[in-house]
């Protein structure tokens, strides 16, 4: 990327953007990614962009972005993550970018970025949890992927399975979310995650599909897949 990109207004930017489509790359996108407009743009590219504007006029930028791509939201979230303020202001742009979220891609690659959640765990915490009731999909699934990113801990534990079988919306990409979270849990957890689960209140498909992930996963072994296998719910 030309390190002397600057963000000087939209128009410039969507022709930046532009420049580097794909048109296969696209195609294979929309595959993998429904509802929404892909231009092609690989997410290296996106990160080294986001890097750029956040050291330009990044508040211009968030005051004017746009959600017609994929990559258009990306950016955005990507340069929340990336702009150096304080939290109160941060926190205050996230909640504006979630409405904006349409897909599972946007929510996840930038919900990694949001490392300032850190740096005051419980409001945080309190800030993700309530989009666990939102109506919508796609704020529900944000709720649980950052809380699976940053609340994973033996801190957090109890709390994060009490809040995952509280989730009533029954969309698609909330049920896989939920499900990708236990096994993470279970990975960083193996014994108090089995005890949870032996308990477990979720719907039949996401405890099942929990077990799922976690076979599905490179950091349990054979001994533990076998008697995850044996967990699961029959019907």
């Amino acid at each position: 990327m030309d390190e002397s990109f600057v963000y000087t207004g939209y128009p410039d930017f969507l022709e930046f953007l532009h420049s580097f489509a794909e048109p296969d790359f696209a195609a294979f996108q929309r595959r993998l990614i429904p509802g929404e407009a892909i231009l092609g743009v690989r997410t290296p590219r996106l990160r080294a962009m986001a890097k750029q504007i956040a050291k330009s006029d990044w508040r211009r930028f968030l005051a004017e972005v746009q959600d017609g791509t994929l990559e258009e939201t990306t950016v955005h979230g990507l340069v929340i993550g990336a702009a150096k303020t304080d939290y109160d202001e941060t926190l205050e742009y996230a909640a504006g970018f979630v409405p904006k979220i349409k897909s599972w891609a946007s929510c996840d690659i930038c919900g990694s970025s949001f490392k300032f959640l850190k740096k005051e765990p419980e409001r945080s915490f309190e800030f993700l949890k309530g989009y666990l009731s939102d109506e919508r999909e796609f704020a529900v699934r944000f709720g649980v992927i950052l809380l699976m990113d940053y609340f994973t801990s033996e801190e957090y534990l109890s709390r994060l399975f009490t809040l995952y079988e509280q989730v009533c919306h029954e969309g698609y990409y909330v049920k896989m979310a939920i499900a990708w979270a236990i096994s993470v849990c279970y990975v960083k957890f193996p014994e108090p995650t089995t005890e949870y689960l032996k308990t477990s209140r979720l719907n039949d498909w996401t405890y099942n599909k929990s077990l799922q992930k976690i076979i599905e996963s490179n950091r349990v072994d054979a001994e533990q897949k076998r008697a995850v296998r044996a967990m699961k719910r029959k019907g």
